[in-house]
């Protein structure tokens, strides 16, 4: 049997998903905060018996490549001024802590932050914020500073302190899941959140009227794009050859 079709045709395979990555990271290279998906891959091996049953011995053959695993990268994007004072960014590192409806964490590295009907702060998707700061009716506007101190103003132009938005590290953010709308889960892979104050233990500073860009470099994915797409006609050459030796074998006797 000519292995050299199947492991080719793990490769076809390998460097589909590669497509679908990158197709995936360019499909949002606008789209504020994302962060781009890296691939990993592994060598496959086939352990066969060699020699006597008694001996024991065994040998490894290669059999393609498979999926290994799929990674974020939590490179910080560029972030741009926008005219919205209720939206926030994180200059460096760390993520917003937010509650889902059954009381579990998720976290996002900012965003538009709105108040709900109990003039909570929350997100714009409606998920209160941790810890869970109320604004009273009386106050006009909302000053979110560096440390992550949020100030309300009423109309006298007198600032009242409302509470601090803390910042959530991990050991390892790229093992985070991903959960959509620019939310994540924490992991067995990224370990538990630390929570600390804006600015230490390694947390960033929030940015109040800014946007995180997507972390998306077109050129790098256009690079990537056309290695894969190399290495897949490659691969259709490979199963072509060995589609022409086998054709060649199975016509040696007429």
């Amino acid at each position: 049997m000519n292995d050299a079709l199947y492991i080719a045709a793990t490769g076809m395979k390998s460097q589909t998903a590669q497509i679908d990555a990158i197709a995936n990271n360019v499909a949002n290279a606008s789209t504020p905060g994302y962060k781009r998906s890296q691939l990993r891959f592994g060598d496959l091996m086939v352990v066969s018996p060699v020699g006597t049953a008694e001996s024991g011995n065994a040998a490894a053959t290669p059999a393609g490549v498979a999926l290994a695993g799929e990674l974020r990268s939590f490179a910080s994007g560029e972030l741009r001024r926008v005219d919205d004072t209720m939206a926030v960014a994180i200059q460096g590192e760390g993520f917003l802590e937010l509650t889902l409806p059954d009381g579990s964490a998720v976290y996002a590295r900012g965003g538009h932050l709105e108040l709900n009907a109990e003039r909570l702060l929350t997100a714009a998707d409606g998920l209160a914020l941790k810890p869970r700061i109320h604004v009273p009716s009386d106050m006009q506007q909302l000053q979110i500073r560096a440390d992550g101190e949020v100030l309300g103003m009423d109309e006298q132009g007198r600032s009242t302190s409302l509470g601090r938005l803390d910042l959530v590290s991990f050991a390892r953010p790229a093992g985070l899941a991903p959960m959509g709308n620019g939310l994540w889960r924490a992991t067995a892979s990224s370990g538990e959140a630390i929570t600390a104050p804006a600015g230490e233990a390694g947390t960033g500073r929030l940015q109040q009227g800014y946007q995180e860009a997507s972390n998306v470099q077109l050129v790098e994915e256009m690079v990537l794009l056309m290695a894969a797409q190399r290495a897949y006609e490659m691969n259709v050459k490979v199963i072509q050859a060995a589609d022409e030796i086998a054709s060649m074998t199975n016509n040696l006797r007429k």
